[in-house]
């Protein structure tokens, strides 16, 4: 009887350990800063966009959007709630950045490359590749347009050029078409900020998906999509806060973006046969 309850008990652990193991990004951490936020609007995207990667804003109620296998720039029109363009612009790839400025429109693949579509909504639009260094190992997906210096900031989703103990957000100039080796703001993953989110695996620890400055206070907002949650960094590059988002809310948060006024949009991929949605976030003090 004792050997039968011993096992007994043992499997019980061992079955309590699995569930723990797969479904731990479902609980919240312990002492975690958690975000007080209300979803404003929110919007559920045609099934092309299920696997949106990228947005920017582009103008009045338009949303710019690009998902992570075509070299199409969807905008989305939110008011009317739906697609009124698709703009083919190059061949199917791993798109996982999108910045707007002006005519204009950038694009970041996984392996590194940033496309520039020049006159991106004319027929007599053009496009030019860049190879940046970043590779897939460092799987980039966030990219931003920085308009007081005209230049794109990028940053490793995984390892980074340095080291496993940081992530660096690197600038290319729109100027020279090159990307600047050193870089212009660098994330420690030992920060205090992100020690709820520490993991064995330090580059793990986060790991971003996109980025966007904050229009009025300059502050940039990260987010991540692995592990839902959403780093602010101050105008000199310092991590504020670190938040977590309900992954319920968020399945796989890879677009964030800003309208002139402030207004925070997040975009989300819909997970296996979910919807991908957009939706306008206020955090609340």
């Amino acid at each position: 009887m004792a050997r039968i309850q011993f096992w007994t008990v043992a499997a019980l652990i061992i079955s309590i350990g699995f569930l723990f193991m797969n479904f731990r990004d479902w609980l919240p951490y312990d002492s975690a800063k958690k975000v007080t936020y209300e979803i404003a609007g929110r919007w559920e995207l045609p099934i092309e966009l299920r696997e949106v990667s990228g947005i920017a804003w582009l103008r009045d109620n338009t949303i710019a959007a690009v998902q992570d296998e075509d070299g199409i720039i969807f905008l989305y029109d939110l008011q009317r709630q739906k697609v009124t363009q698709e703009i083919k612009f190059g061949h199917a790839g791993d798109y996982e950045g999108l910045a707007v400025h002006d005519k204009d429109a950038y694009l970041l693949e996984s392996n590194g490359t940033i496309t520039i579509v020049k006159n991106f909504q004319d027929h007599d639009r053009t496009v030019t590749s860049f190879d940046t260094g970043f590779d897939i190992e460092n799987n980039m997906e966030s990219l931003e347009y920085d308009a007081q210096n005209n230049r794109l900031l990028i940053i490793p989703k995984d390892r980074d050029a340095a080291s496993d103990r940081v992530k660096s957000i690197y600038a290319f100039s729109l100027r020279t078409n090159t990307l600047d080796p050193k870089p212009i703001y660098t994330i420690d993953m030992g920060d205090e900020v992100l020690k709820n989110f520490r993991e064995k695996k330090l580059y793990k620890t986060f790991r971003p998906s996109d980025m966007a400055i904050h229009p009025q206070t300059g502050e940039m907002y990260v987010l991540e999509g692995s592990k839902p949650k959403l780093l602010i960094l101050d105008k000199q590059g310092t991590a504020q806060h670190a938040y977590k988002f309900d992954k319920r809310i968020f399945p796989q948060p890879e677009g964030i973006t800003f309208d002139p006024d402030g207004t925070l949009y997040i975009a989300s991929e819909g997970k296996k046969d979910g919807i991908g949605t957009i939706t306008e976030l206020k955090l609340l003090p």
